[in-house]
């Protein structure tokens, strides 16, 4: 009997080994000198705010920036997110979970309010909450919503409509019609066309992107339509689902700035949110590499508004996640620092704090801990909304 219960021990340790070891991954580490700097800002006089960005990366916590760190740029560069002069921290939970998902993740920053897993700008009792981005839209100022996903997936979606559930895609769409963004960028036509055309998941026969365009939209479908419009409303959708960075398609840096152009010709100022998505999507797929091809691409647009922020002077720039993704950490050093083993802990979120960071005029409000729902509510009042 003990022989068995040995047995059974030893195969269950020996399958868990095998387990953990198919959940590391090794990524090589740039080389880089002491003399390799990119320049860390400093703070900024705390002066009245006219626009804000706020960029969200998915999924993103302390281990995917510092990984990202090591790949990219190596042990003594920077990369443009830790180049800002405000770190604080966040704390992600959900009304019903201690482990958000990115709805609710998403609604404590665009309404200030903590709800259940799943729901989209809609409190617990199934009330509506008024997003920023609506009050912003109300008061005259630009908006945009930039995204690497689906442009009706929960994060960008929490920000102009309201469903009790995050898979409504169609009903977000259908809202975001309404919701009067003047820049909506990213992928996801699925949900804009009729359930006729081949790769749509709507129902019904509606055809949003002709809708959009009797509303005075450019609809862009690759990088040469964004590039060539001259309009200053514009619905960009690249793919069928989320980005899958073909040439063809834009950049989250190249549709930044595209949005910038846009949004800084308003005197009353702008909004605009930038989702870095699929940082997530690598996490839940324990896929290292995927994060670091990911964190470049958000970190290249970072770069891109902290470029603006600094020429212009007026604008709040904060940068957080919703939540980590996977459990990642840097695991074991490899080859006398040249490789770093990555481990992950789940496929799923997790529920540690994110880290969250801010430049330009009230940058300070952002420093030490923070619940999500508090960074919704600094917003608010930075941009006078009671």
């Amino acid at each position: 009997m003990k022989s068995k219960f040995l047995f059974l021990f030893l195969f269950f340790f020996s399958s868990c080994a095998i387990a953990q070891d198919s959940d590391k991954t090794i990524i090589t580490v740039a080389e880089s000198k002491e003399t390799t700097t990119n320049t860390k800002l400093d703070l900024v006089e705390s002066t009245t705010v006219k626009n804000v960005i706020f960029l969200i990366g998915d999924g993103t916590g302390l281990a995917q920036i510092s990984a990202g760190q090591l790949h990219l740029v190596g042990k003594h560069g920077l990369l443009n997110i830790q180049r800002l002069p405000v770190l604080g921290l966040i704390k992600t939970f959900a009304e019903n979970s201690l482990i958000t998902d990115s709805a609710a993740g998403a609604t404590a920053f665009s309404c200030g309010e903590r709800t259940n897993n799943g729901m989209i700008a809609m409190l617990p009792n199934d009330e509506p909450c008024k997003t920023i981005l609506e009050y912003a839209v109300e008061n005259g100022m630009s908006t945009a919503l930039l995204s690497t996903s689906g442009v009706t997936h929960a994060t960008p979606a929490s920000y102009a409509s309201h469903v009790p559930s995050r898979n409504m895609y169609s009903e977000i769409a259908d809202q975001f019609l309404e919701a009067g963004v003047d820049v909506i960028l990213g992928g996801g036509w699925e949900d804009f066309m009729p359930s006729t055309k081949e790769g749509s998941r709507r129902t019904d026969e509606r055809e949003l992107t002709t809708e959009f365009e009797d509303r005075g939209y450019d609809v862009l479908f690759n990088k040469d339509d964004m590039n060539n419009s001259s309009s200053d409303k514009l619905l960009g959708l690249f793919s069928q689902g989320g980005l899958i960075h073909e040439n063809s398609e834009p950049s989250l840096a190249e549709m930044t700035t595209k949005s910038l152009e846009i949004l800084s010709k308003n005197e009353k100022g702008f909004f605009m949110m930038i989702e870095g998505s699929q940082i997530d999507w690598g996490g839940h797929q324990n896929d290292a590499s995927y994060v670091m091809r990911e964190v470049k691409s958000f970190d290249d647009t970072i770069g891109v508004v902290l470029d603006f922020a600094k020429d212009n002077g007026e604008t709040l720039v904060v940068i957080t996640a919703d939540h980590e993704t996977g459990g990642m950490t840097m695991n074991k050093n490899l080859e006398d620092g040249k490789k770093m083993e990555i481990a992950w802990t789940t496929g799923g979120h997790t529920g540690i704090p994110v880290p969250l960071m801010a430049y330009g005029p009230k940058a300070l409000e952002f420093s030490g801990w923070h619940s999500n729902i508090e960074v919704g509510r600094i917003l608010f009042e930075i941009m006078g909304i009671n």
